[in-house]
Protein backbone atom coordinates (compact mmCIF):
# COMPACT_ATOMS: atom_id res chain seq x y z
CA UNK A 1 0.00 0.00 0.00
CA UNK A 2 1.29 3.62 -1.44
CA UNK A 3 1.89 5.98 1.15
CA UNK A 4 1.34 9.14 -0.38
CA UNK A 5 2.38 12.51 1.42
CA UNK A 6 0.85 15.83 0.19
CA UNK A 7 1.92 19.22 1.45
CA UNK A 8 -0.65 21.97 1.42
CA UNK A 9 -0.02 25.42 2.47
CA UNK A 10 -3.65 28.05 3.77
CA UNK A 11 -2.99 31.44 1.56
CA UNK A 12 -5.01 34.41 0.90
CA UNK A 13 -7.58 34.79 -1.70
CA UNK A 14 -5.28 36.82 -3.99
CA UNK A 15 -8.48 37.78 -6.22
CA UNK A 16 -9.73 39.44 -3.87
CA UNK A 17 -6.55 40.52 -1.79
CA UNK A 18 -5.86 44.41 -1.37
CA UNK A 19 -2.37 46.34 -0.29
CA UNK A 20 -1.62 48.24 2.42
CA UNK A 21 -0.76 52.15 1.30
CA UNK A 22 1.05 52.33 4.07
CA UNK A 23 3.23 49.47 4.51
CA UNK A 24 3.22 47.94 0.93
CA UNK A 25 2.47 44.77 2.15
CA UNK A 26 -0.71 42.41 1.69
CA UNK A 27 -3.72 43.28 4.16
CA UNK A 28 -4.45 39.66 4.86
CA UNK A 29 -7.44 40.93 6.52
CA UNK A 30 -9.04 41.78 3.43
CA UNK A 31 -9.12 38.25 1.72
CA UNK A 32 -10.26 34.80 2.93
CA UNK A 33 -7.70 32.13 3.64
CA UNK A 34 -8.56 29.53 0.88
CA UNK A 35 -6.00 26.21 0.49
CA UNK A 36 -3.93 26.87 -2.27
CA UNK A 37 -5.34 26.62 -5.61
CA UNK A 38 -2.02 24.31 -6.82
CA UNK A 39 -1.75 22.32 -3.94
CA UNK A 40 -5.55 20.84 -4.25
CA UNK A 41 -4.80 19.76 -7.47
CA UNK A 42 -1.74 18.03 -5.93
CA UNK A 43 -4.81 16.34 -3.17
CA UNK A 44 -6.74 15.38 -5.96
CA UNK A 45 -3.74 13.29 -7.53
CA UNK A 46 -2.88 11.50 -4.43
CA UNK A 47 -6.35 10.44 -3.72
CA UNK A 48 -6.44 8.97 -7.04
CA UNK A 49 -3.31 7.60 -7.14
CA UNK A 50 -4.87 5.60 -3.42
CA UNK A 51 -7.73 4.87 -5.40
CA UNK A 52 -5.62 3.34 -8.42
CA UNK A 53 -3.37 1.62 -6.30
CA UNK A 54 -4.13 1.13 -2.72
CA UNK A 55 -2.69 3.41 0.28
CA UNK A 56 -3.33 6.15 2.50
CA UNK A 57 -3.25 9.99 1.82
CA UNK A 58 -1.36 12.16 4.40
CA UNK A 59 -1.46 16.14 4.28
CA UNK A 60 1.50 18.44 5.97
CA UNK A 61 1.47 22.00 6.44
CA UNK A 62 3.02 24.83 8.35
CA UNK A 63 0.90 27.71 9.53
CA UNK A 64 -1.06 29.10 12.27
CA UNK A 65 -3.76 27.76 14.01
CA UNK A 66 -6.44 28.48 11.38
CA UNK A 67 -4.64 26.76 8.88
CA UNK A 68 -6.79 23.47 10.01
CA UNK A 69 -9.58 24.85 7.98
CA UNK A 70 -6.93 24.10 4.53
CA UNK A 71 -6.79 20.02 6.34
CA UNK A 72 -10.19 19.98 6.28
CA UNK A 73 -10.73 20.80 3.03
CA UNK A 74 -7.90 18.09 1.94
CA UNK A 75 -9.96 16.08 4.19
CA UNK A 76 -13.19 16.80 1.94
CA UNK A 77 -11.31 16.17 -1.29
CA UNK A 78 -10.49 12.55 -0.06
CA UNK A 79 -7.45 12.65 2.32
CA UNK A 80 -7.02 10.26 5.61
CA UNK A 81 -5.07 12.17 8.11
CA UNK A 82 -3.75 15.54 8.52
CA UNK A 83 -0.78 17.20 10.64
CA UNK A 84 -0.51 20.79 11.02
CA UNK A 85 2.96 21.97 12.61
CA UNK A 86 2.54 25.21 14.18
CA UNK A 87 4.36 27.38 16.34
CA UNK A 88 5.33 31.41 16.80
CA UNK A 89 9.29 29.81 15.97
CA UNK A 90 8.11 29.09 12.29
CA UNK A 91 6.84 32.63 12.23
CA UNK A 92 8.63 34.47 9.27
CA UNK A 93 9.88 31.84 7.39
CA UNK A 94 11.35 32.18 3.41
CA UNK A 95 11.13 29.38 1.34
CA UNK A 96 14.52 27.46 2.83
CA UNK A 97 12.91 27.49 6.52
CA UNK A 98 9.76 26.22 4.86
CA UNK A 99 11.41 23.32 3.49
CA UNK A 100 13.53 22.65 6.55
CA UNK A 101 10.35 22.48 8.44
CA UNK A 102 8.22 20.46 6.79
CA UNK A 103 11.01 18.37 5.76
CA UNK A 104 11.19 17.55 9.30
CA UNK A 105 7.42 16.98 9.74
CA UNK A 106 7.78 14.52 7.17
CA UNK A 107 10.30 12.32 8.53
CA UNK A 108 8.45 12.65 11.92
CA UNK A 109 5.36 11.11 9.42
CA UNK A 110 7.25 8.36 7.94
CA UNK A 111 8.29 6.82 11.60
CA UNK A 112 4.53 6.35 11.90
CA UNK A 113 4.32 4.57 8.11
CA UNK A 114 7.11 4.80 5.70
CA UNK A 115 6.33 7.29 2.83
CA UNK A 116 6.66 6.28 -1.06
CA UNK A 117 5.64 9.59 -2.83
CA UNK A 118 5.76 13.18 -1.55
CA UNK A 119 3.24 15.54 -3.73
CA UNK A 120 3.12 19.52 -3.55
CA UNK A 121 1.43 21.73 -5.88
CA UNK A 122 3.76 23.77 -8.59
CA UNK A 123 4.02 26.77 -6.18
CA UNK A 124 1.97 28.80 -3.93
CA UNK A 125 -0.07 31.49 -5.01
CA UNK A 126 0.60 34.16 -2.57
CA UNK A 127 4.92 33.28 -3.33
CA UNK A 128 5.52 31.85 -7.06
CA UNK A 129 8.58 30.66 -6.07
CA UNK A 130 7.89 26.97 -6.82
CA UNK A 131 10.88 26.56 -4.17
CA UNK A 132 9.93 24.72 -1.30
CA UNK A 133 8.61 21.28 -3.01
CA UNK A 134 12.68 20.49 -5.17
CA UNK A 135 13.97 22.15 -1.43
CA UNK A 136 12.28 18.58 0.93
CA UNK A 137 13.27 16.66 -1.73
CA UNK A 138 17.13 17.63 -1.44
CA UNK A 139 16.86 17.95 2.59
CA UNK A 140 15.42 14.13 2.17
CA UNK A 141 17.88 13.20 -0.61
CA UNK A 142 15.44 11.81 -3.24
CA UNK A 143 14.66 12.36 -6.66
CA UNK A 144 12.16 16.36 -7.43
CA UNK A 145 9.85 15.63 -10.57
CA UNK A 146 8.94 19.41 -11.43
CA UNK A 147 6.07 20.64 -13.42
CA UNK A 148 4.09 16.80 -13.38
CA UNK A 149 0.96 16.80 -15.79
CA UNK A 150 0.04 13.23 -15.83
CA UNK A 151 1.28 10.20 -13.49
CA UNK A 152 1.49 7.03 -15.94
CA UNK A 153 2.47 4.73 -13.73
CA UNK A 154 3.43 3.97 -10.06
CA UNK A 155 5.71 0.03 -9.25
CA UNK A 156 6.16 -0.26 -5.49
CA UNK A 157 7.06 -3.57 -6.18
CA UNK A 158 10.12 -2.33 -8.52
CA UNK A 159 10.42 0.61 -6.87
CA UNK A 160 9.71 3.29 -9.90
CA UNK A 161 7.20 6.04 -10.86
CA UNK A 162 7.48 7.34 -14.45
CA UNK A 163 5.37 10.49 -15.19
CA UNK A 164 5.29 13.34 -17.64
CA UNK A 165 6.72 16.84 -17.50
CA UNK A 166 4.83 19.79 -18.95
CA UNK A 167 7.92 21.58 -21.34
CA UNK A 168 7.10 24.99 -23.16
CA UNK A 169 7.30 22.86 -26.23
CA UNK A 170 5.47 19.61 -25.04
CA UNK A 171 6.43 17.05 -22.56
CA UNK A 172 8.72 14.45 -21.80
CA UNK A 173 8.28 11.23 -20.14
CA UNK A 174 10.62 10.50 -17.05
CA UNK A 175 11.15 7.08 -14.77
CA UNK A 176 12.01 8.01 -11.19
CA UNK A 177 13.32 5.63 -8.19
CA UNK A 178 10.45 5.81 -5.01
CA UNK A 179 10.55 7.45 -3.21
CA UNK A 180 10.18 10.81 -4.89
CA UNK A 181 8.96 13.90 -4.74
CA UNK A 182 5.93 15.61 -7.41
CA UNK A 183 5.20 19.23 -8.03
CA UNK A 184 2.33 18.92 -9.90
CA UNK A 185 0.51 21.28 -12.71
CA UNK A 186 -3.04 22.52 -12.08
CA UNK A 187 -3.80 20.64 -15.55
CA UNK A 188 -3.20 17.47 -13.82
CA UNK A 189 -6.69 16.70 -12.65
CA UNK A 190 -9.55 18.50 -12.34
CA UNK A 191 -11.20 18.53 -8.38
CA UNK A 192 -14.47 17.81 -8.47
CA UNK A 193 -17.05 18.70 -5.97
CA UNK A 194 -17.07 16.54 -2.54
CA UNK A 195 -19.25 14.07 -1.77
CA UNK A 196 -21.36 14.33 1.36
CA UNK A 197 -19.92 11.85 3.55
CA UNK A 198 -16.72 13.59 2.78
CA UNK A 199 -17.48 16.70 3.72
CA UNK A 200 -19.06 15.47 6.88
CA UNK A 201 -16.12 13.12 7.67
CA UNK A 202 -14.22 16.60 6.94
CA UNK A 203 -16.22 18.23 9.54
CA UNK A 204 -15.63 16.28 12.69
CA UNK A 205 -11.81 15.55 11.66
CA UNK A 206 -9.18 16.83 14.26
CA UNK A 207 -5.79 17.16 12.62
CA UNK A 208 -2.91 16.26 14.56
CA UNK A 209 -1.35 19.51 15.64
CA UNK A 210 2.62 19.36 16.65
CA UNK A 211 4.63 22.36 18.02
CA UNK A 212 8.38 23.13 17.20
CA UNK A 213 9.37 20.73 20.56
CA UNK A 214 7.24 17.81 18.77
CA UNK A 215 9.67 17.45 15.86
CA UNK A 216 12.94 15.22 16.28
CA UNK A 217 16.08 17.07 15.53
CA UNK A 218 15.42 20.43 15.08
CA UNK A 219 18.06 22.85 14.75
CA UNK A 220 16.18 26.09 16.14
CA UNK A 221 18.74 28.03 14.31
CA UNK A 222 17.19 26.80 10.74
CA UNK A 223 13.38 28.49 11.73
CA UNK A 224 11.58 31.32 10.86
CA UNK A 225 13.81 34.20 10.45
CA UNK A 226 16.40 33.11 12.08
CA UNK A 227 17.27 30.32 9.23
CA UNK A 228 15.41 32.59 6.39
CA UNK A 229 18.45 34.35 4.91
CA UNK A 230 16.24 35.82 2.42
CA UNK A 231 15.11 39.74 3.05
CA UNK A 232 12.08 41.60 1.29
CA UNK A 233 13.61 44.92 1.59
CA UNK A 234 10.50 46.63 0.28
CA UNK A 235 7.32 45.59 -1.62
CA UNK A 236 5.20 47.55 -3.96
CA UNK A 237 1.86 47.98 -6.20
CA UNK A 238 2.69 48.31 -9.60
CA UNK A 239 1.43 51.85 -11.16
CA UNK A 240 -1.23 51.74 -13.57
CA UNK A 241 -0.75 52.16 -17.03
CA UNK A 242 -1.78 55.33 -18.39
CA UNK A 243 -4.87 55.24 -20.33
CA UNK A 244 -4.74 55.50 -24.16
CA UNK A 245 -5.67 58.67 -26.77
CA UNK A 246 -7.97 58.20 -28.69
CA UNK A 247 -7.90 59.44 -32.15
CA UNK A 248 -10.95 62.24 -33.97
CA UNK A 249 -11.72 63.73 -36.52
CA UNK A 250 -11.53 62.00 -40.85
CA UNK A 251 -9.69 58.84 -41.22
CA UNK A 252 -7.03 61.15 -42.88
CA UNK A 253 -6.59 63.11 -40.04
CA UNK A 254 -6.70 60.35 -37.33
CA UNK A 255 -3.19 59.25 -39.37
CA UNK A 256 -1.99 62.48 -39.29
CA UNK A 257 -1.94 62.24 -35.60
CA UNK A 258 -0.68 58.62 -35.46
CA UNK A 259 2.08 59.96 -37.37
CA UNK A 260 2.94 62.62 -35.44
CA UNK A 261 2.64 60.32 -32.16
CA UNK A 262 5.46 58.46 -33.64
CA UNK A 263 7.41 60.15 -34.96
CA UNK A 264 7.91 61.86 -31.65
CA UNK A 265 8.26 58.93 -29.89
CA UNK A 266 11.45 58.13 -32.62
CA UNK A 267 12.95 61.63 -31.77
CA UNK A 268 12.39 60.55 -28.53
CA UNK A 269 14.81 56.80 -28.14
CA UNK A 270 16.95 58.52 -30.55
CA UNK A 271 18.13 61.31 -27.46
CA UNK A 272 18.41 58.58 -25.28
CA UNK A 273 20.46 56.69 -27.91
CA UNK A 274 18.05 53.44 -27.54
CA UNK A 275 18.00 53.06 -31.54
Amino acid sequence: MLHIVACIKQVPDTKIIKMNPKTNTMDRRTAPAILNPYDAHAVEEAVRLKKRYGGIVSVVTMGPPPAVNAIKKCIEIGADEGYLITDRRFAGADTLATSYAVTKAIEKIAKIKPVDLIICGKMSIDGDTGQVGPGIARRLDIPPLTSVNSVVDINQEEGYAIVHRKLEDGHEVVRSTLPCLFSVEKTINEVPYSPLPNIIKAARYKPHIWSVDDLEGVDIKQLGLKGSPTIVSKVWAPQKPAGGTFLEGSPREQVEQLLSVVLEKKELFEMKGEI
